[in-house]
């Protein structure tokens, strides 16, 4: 079973559209099942409703498309997983705070739309708050008119800022807390007080460098844990900052600081779950299609290359020679195969590799055996961690061993049989894509080649 012949894969969604967000997203829900009807979304935009985001998402899918092959793409190939992090934290915080009883929800009020609304108009009459500027940089423009007043100048570390944070190394103790019945979470209220003042000190400064007055209420429940949830994913410098503007982040703060209802998450939770479904999504079913990696794809187009280059040297040769017309029908074989096989290359597909519906592992993927368990779990529950560090993953083994691995051994990589079935469908119709658009464009080669006069030359 094949979908439409005019199925067109999902387009590329790159990240510099994300200024479209505010006008788009108005109406969606909020950590719903949709967002302007997805199911026709996901069709719109070539994803069949076996592989929509809600189902990835539930565990409904089966590898490569599961919850943990996204969660991956995001880490390695969009460099985007905290998106993700917050996506999976908010909906298990949210089912745990509906679980508490009356008396505790009524210590955190619900954050209206309408106090959000008021909150953003009066931050946009508020004159924008000073930005701080290295002790070093001040030192350069120290004696003229563009040195900057010492109140905004601060002392900060001296860092590379174009490196990733390193992750937290396998024996490091990492922080306990009360388990959550989702399985891809490990977040909660019970926090170990060894690490509760770190976090609290970070959320603080957050609330201050917002220029926000009111403390937080510690009365209320999990107050200590969106301390957390404000120390890595909200504050300027976080481990896994999201990407939010300044006023967004001010005004998330703000609601903060009064309520730890859920609803205070209401426009972050929209900018993150638009990002995920419509821009996230979108390129992990798009690179979910290609089963080979990218050494093994330019090595497919260059056989279809070959392959269209030897039924025009054939023809030509033919064509040449007192052989009669029927004969140039054989190059049809060079541009048939050529043809589709350069088609499904141009798509992300070996041709080969679909023969058998097999995929080449990931590079992640090749080292899981050879590494220690111990290790590989703990990698694992890391990206699920949803107060783990940087999403940084320079350090990890198989980086190195990947880079040592010759040519020849990566176009030739280890396979493995795809387990999703409507992935399988989508590979089938591509194929079979290509099979037509080879058919059509060999008619129309040989169709000249056969028109054209003997040579008579030998």
């Amino acid at each position: 079973m094949v979908y439409s012949l005019t199925y067109r894969r999902p387009r590329h969604v790159a990240s510099s559209k994300r200024g479209s967000i505010a006008s788009e997203k108005t109406g969606q829900s909020i950590g719903g099942s949709t967002l302007n009807d997805s199911q026709n979304a996901a069709i719109n935009y070539g994803i069949p409703e076996a592989l929509s985001f809600d189902r990835i998402i539930d565990g409904g899918t089966c590898p490569p498309c599961t919850t943990r092959d996204f969660m991956n793409y995001l880490i390695y190939i969009e460099h985007a997983a905290e998106n993700l992090q917050f996506f999976l934290w908010y909906q298990d915080y949210t089912k745990r705070f509906d679980q508490l009883s009356e008396n505790e929800r009524k210590l955190a009020p619900v954050w209206t739309a309408e106090q959000a609304e008021a909150q953003i108009l009066a931050m946009k009459d508020s004159p924008a708050p000073m930005k701080t500027i290295n002790a070093e940089t001040a030192a350069l423009f120290k004696g003229t008119d563009f040195a900057p007043p010492k109140a905004t100048v601060v002392e900060m570390g001296r860092g590379n800022p174009f490196n990733t944070p390193p992750m937290t190394p396998e024996n490091a103790e990492r922080d306990s807390l009360a388990p959550s019945e989702y399985p891809w979470s490990d977040s909660g209220s019970t926090l170990r007080s060894g690490f509760k003042a770190s976090h609290d000190k970070k959320s603080a400064g957050a609330f201050d460098a917002a220029e926000i007055k009111l403390q937080p209420f510690t009365v209320q429940p999990f107050r200590e844990e969106i301390s957390r949830i404000i120390a890595t994913y909200i504050a300027d410098g976080a481990p896994r900052q999201l990407n939010l503007s300044s006023k967004e982040r001010a005004a998330l703060l703000h609601a903060l600081a009064i309520t730890t209802h859920p609803s205070a998450f209401r426009q972050v939770i929209r900018t993150v779950e638009w990002t995920l479904r419509h821009q996230a999504h979108q390129n992990f079913i798009r690179w979910t299609i290609c089963n080979g990696n990218r050494p093994r794809v330019i090595f497919a187009r260059g056989l279809g290359i070959a392959g269209i280059v030897g039924g025009i040297v054939a023809a030509i040769l033919i064509v040449l020679s007192n052989a009669g017309r029927g004969w140039r029908v054989f190059s049809a074989i060079g541009f048939m195969i050529g043809i589709a096989t350069l088609i499904a290359a141009w798509k992300g597909m070996c041709v080969v590799l679909h023969g058998m519906h097999h995929r080449h592992l990931r590079p992640w993927e090749l080292f899981a055996e050879d590494d220690d368990a111990s290790s590989v779990m703990e990698m694992k529950k890391g990206s699920f961690d949803s107060f783990g560090n940087s999403n940084s993953y320079e350090d990890q083994p198989w980086i190195a061993k990947y880079d040592k691995r010759n040519l020849i051994r990566k176009v030739f990589d280890r396979e493995v049989w795809i387990q999703e079935p409507a992935l399988r469908q989508i590979q089938d119709t591509i194929f079979l894509q290509a099979l037509l658009g080879s058919v059509i464009l060999t008619a129309i080669c040989v169709g000249i080649f056969v028109a054209l006069p003997r040579g008579r030359f030998y």
